[in-house]
């Protein structure tokens, strides 16, 4: 079974940034397609990113395009999550999902087979 921990969430100021990290187990990780969503409390749970498994696509919620940026290291078996221009409405758990298929993505949750704990991200105003 495979498994992903999400890391670098924690308490930044508007117009801040941070990194978040996702490490897959290698049997899940190389070919599969990687995404990133958030869930704020009582919101649905909304996708942020995914990447193809050989990083060829990579689609963006419209709330993020053009501050955050997703990308993957297939030998460190790890996705990142770079958020820059972080605003309060950003604020969320974020979780690493993934799925076997790694040609294709979705913005869709129910659409992904494996999903990490989550990491909480706080932006304050």
């Amino acid at each position: 079974q495979g498994q992903l921990v999400e890391s670098g969430g924690g308490l930044v100021q508007a117009g801040g940034a941070l990194r978040l990290s996702c490490a897959a187990s290698g049997r899940i990780f190389s070919t599969y397609t990687m995404a990133w969503f958030r869930q704020a409390p009582g919101k649905e749970r909304e996708f942020v990113a995914a990447i193809t498994s050989n990083g060829g696509r990579t689609p963006y919620g419209d709330s993020v395009k053009g501050r955050f940026s997703i990308s993957r290291d297939n030998v460190k078996n790890t996705v990142y999550l770079q958020m820059n221009s972080l605003k309060p409405e950003d604020t969320a758990v974020y979780y690493c999902a993934a799925d076997r298929n790694g040609l294709a993505t979705s913005s869709s949750p129910t659409w992904y087979s494996f999903w990490g704990q989550g990491t909480q991200v706080t932006v304050s105003s």
